[in-house]
């Protein structure tokens, strides 16, 4: 089989790129009534008349195919935020180092619903990769509040949909056949784990911690296993000032000179120099 036709049906199927985004279900504290009125009084009885029901409050998907594609959307039933475009750019990265016979293997740090761990797994196996890792790196519970003055106007720390647990994860990957020894979880805030984590080399290194500290905490501990020929891959560059911060003082701090790729507006990279 063309290991081309696997890989792209499974980067249609994390996006949910194959089907239209679905309505997204919302709660009541839109309401003018007082938000503690409505959690107290309206929502357990709404909810409960509802469940009865076999029924949900939803609002219509207004995402355009270009939201889709760029990542610009929190999906409701996709594996991935990421969008194809910055799938496209894995896909490429992680061939590449296969290619080039680049030593490592592969993480990211910060995964949500693992998708982009999961296409890596994926490809490794469409390519009958066995001595290649894929390193699953999160808190598992979220990103952490801010603690610099940088990243304080970062408020995803508060957002529950963002906290994806590592069985729910796991999971994700056992759906797609890709739950094995090659995969390898690392769980806990990035300052206590990615510094410990049993990683010797690597080849691709994703980042996708949104903060500055989350950025540098991955930044400083991997950076120097990425082998000559490796993939720095930087998910939020574009998005968020404070990632783009971290990566241009970790950058000049290091004289690391590589030109910095853009994807699709959010998403960049650079090559390691052999």
């Amino acid at each position: 089989m063309n290991p081309s036709l696997y890989i792209n049906l499974l980067k249609d199927t994390l996006s949910f790129s194959l089907w239209p985004e679905p309505p997204r279900p919302i709660g009541l504290a839109r309401s003018t009534v007082s938000k503690s009125f409505v959690k107290r009084y309206i929502v357990p009885r709404v909810k409960s008349a509802l469940d009865r029901l076999g029924m949900e409050l939803a609002v219509k998907s207004t995402a355009t195919r270009e939201d889709r594609e760029t990542g610009r959307i929190w999906p409701s039933y996709a594996d991935t935020m990421v969008g194809r475009k910055r799938l496209d750019n894995i896909q490429f990265c992680v061939e590449s180092v296969l290619k080039d016979n680049v030593p490592g293997d592969m993480i990211e740090t910060g995964v949500w619903r693992g998708g982009s761990c999961i296409l890596m797994r994926g490809i490794l196996k469409a390519h009958d990769v066995t001595d290649r890792k894929v390193f699953v790196a999160d808190s598992f519970e979220g990103l952490p509040p801010p603690t610099l003055e940088v990243d304080t106007h970062d408020i995803f720390y508060s957002h529950p949909y963002l906290a994806v647990s590592q069985e729910n994860v796991a999971w994700n990957f056992k759906k797609y056949d890709l739950l094995d020894n090659q995969v390898v979880f690392i769980k806990g805030w990035f300052k206590d784990t990615l510094h410990l984590a049993p990683v010797d080399k690597l080849a691709v290194l994703r980042l996708d911690g949104d903060m500055y500290t989350s950025t540098m905490e991955a930044l400083d501990p991997l950076y120097p296993k990425l082998s000559p020929g490796g993939f720095c891959i930087v998910d939020d560059y574009g998005n968020v000032e404070a990632c783009k911060k971290a990566v241009t003082d970790y950058r000049a701090r290091h004289n690391i000179t590589e030109p910095i790729i853009d994807i699709d507006g959010a998403g960049v990279y650079w090559r390691k120099a052999f």
